[in-house]
């Protein structure tokens, strides 16, 4: 594809759930800003400190439609990455409206291990609860009473995806408790999932969406309101005098709250052109991003599902698929494949608690697509992985 034109030939690029590859546009973009208008945004009055504003107040637009989301309800902040985001809203969230914090199963250690801190911190009780095979949140609805929920909206580990997502935010908001997304795998392949969703945070990562490394974060603006504050510094306050200080205070910029600090400029001009880029994606026959993944996902399905010496975890097909095999070591067979230039993920994509101890799986293989890859591409991945398997 002409968008990945750099790449060099032969190389076989399958881990984009950990970090999706940049498309040309994307990386042009990010050196326009360094060598035309390498300046700060936020209060400032000259030609390239404006031209900055107006991009980033452009990509928090185009968040917000992407999600379907009122600007008078929701605000959007950048963050270091998706991580930081669920740290910073999680742990200034003041617990005396709450009796519990509850997450799931098969959670990704940037939301597994956040709740732990904060349950240990506010004393709070934690509830994991599972989810089924399908990726929808088995509970009942005094589960959700008073609780912080925060969970993934799109696995990891095997593309599950959290189907039940509309009628759990109502029945958490009708139980008094608020509704946290990870979506960080759900907006770089099915942003319509969330569409609509009536959530109170939700958290993402740039790298998982062509983007470069930003986060950002959609918060309603009443629970900005609410937090109880203490990182702080920069442009998160209107004012400060020797021993006290008024935090920012203007509906319009109330995501300055928790942006802490000089922002990456240049990542959030990049998240804008990504988020354009994938939006006007179409392959040589009209395919839209969405159509060409799926194509992609279900051609690996078929593929894979056909070797018998391979255990799936998933039955459908996925843009994560995540395997094992009783005749290689998960990690032997990476380094194999890598041989060939075939580069995918192997382990416990950091949800240990879920694979390792509750499911006691070994060491996994996981092949994650994006809209670089080919069919060509899957085929070669298939035949060497064929070949390795045969002849171990």
């Amino acid at each position: 594809m002409n968008d990945f034109s750099y790449l060099a030939s032969g190389n076989y690029y399958f881990d984009s759930a950990c970090q999706t590859l940049r498309p040309q546009s994307v990386i042009d973009a990010e050196l326009k800003y360094y060598r035309e208008y390498n300046a700060c945004g936020g209060r400032v009055k000259y030609p390239w400190g404006e031209r900055v504003d107006n991009e980033v107040n452009e990509t928090r637009e185009l968040l917000l439609n992407m999600l379907g989301l009122s600007a008078k309800k929701y605000a959007v902040a950048f963050t270091l990455n998706a991580t930081t985001g669920i740290n910073l809203v999680l742990q200034q969230v003041n617990d005396k409206d709450f009796t519990q914090i509850v997450t799931s199963d098969i959670e990704h250690n940037s939301v597994f291990l956040p709740s732990m801190t904060y349950a240990r911190k506010t004393g709070l009780r934690r509830v994991v609860l599972s989810r089924d095979e399908n990726g929808a949140l088995v509970y009942k609805k005094e589960d959700l009473h008073k609780a912080i929920v925060i969970l993934n909206t799109t696995s990891n580990i095997d593309g599950r995806n959290l189907i039940n997502v509309k009628e759990l935010a109502e029945d958490i908001h009708a139980q008094g408790g608020v509704l946290f997304l990870d979506a960080c795998q759900t907006m770089g392949h099915n942003p319509e999932l969330i569409k609509g969703v009536d959530f109170d945070a939700l958290f993402a990562s740039g790298h998982k969406m062509y983007a470069p490394s930003v986060g950002f974060v959609v918060i309603r603006k009443e629970l900005l309101k609410k937090l109880d504050y203490f990182l702080l510094g920069g442009g998160t306050v209107g004012d400060v005098e020797k021993e006290s200080f008024q935090l920012v205070e203007d509906p319009d910029t109330l995501y300055s709250r928790i942006e802490i600090g000089l922002q990456d400029y240049a990542a959030i001009i990049g998240l804008k052109e990504a988020l354009s880029w994938r939006a006007d994606f179409r392959t040589d026959d009209a395919k839209s991003a969405d159509e060409y993944e799926q194509d992609l996902a279900k051609n690996l399905w078929q593929e894979l599902k056909n070797i018998p010496e391979l255990k799936l975890l998933y039955d459908q097909p996925s843009p994560v698929v995540s395997f094992y095999t009783d005749k290689i070591d998960s990690h032997t067979l990476g380094l194999y494949v890598a041989q060939q230039n075939i580069m995918c993920r192997t382990g416990y994509f950091c949800c240990h608690y879920y694979l390792k101890h509750l499911k006691a799986y070994p060491p996994l293989f996981r092949v994650s697509l994006g809209l670089h890859n080919t069919p060509e591409q899957i085929d070669f991945f298939v035949q060497s992985l064929k070949k390795i398997l045969f002849n171990v």
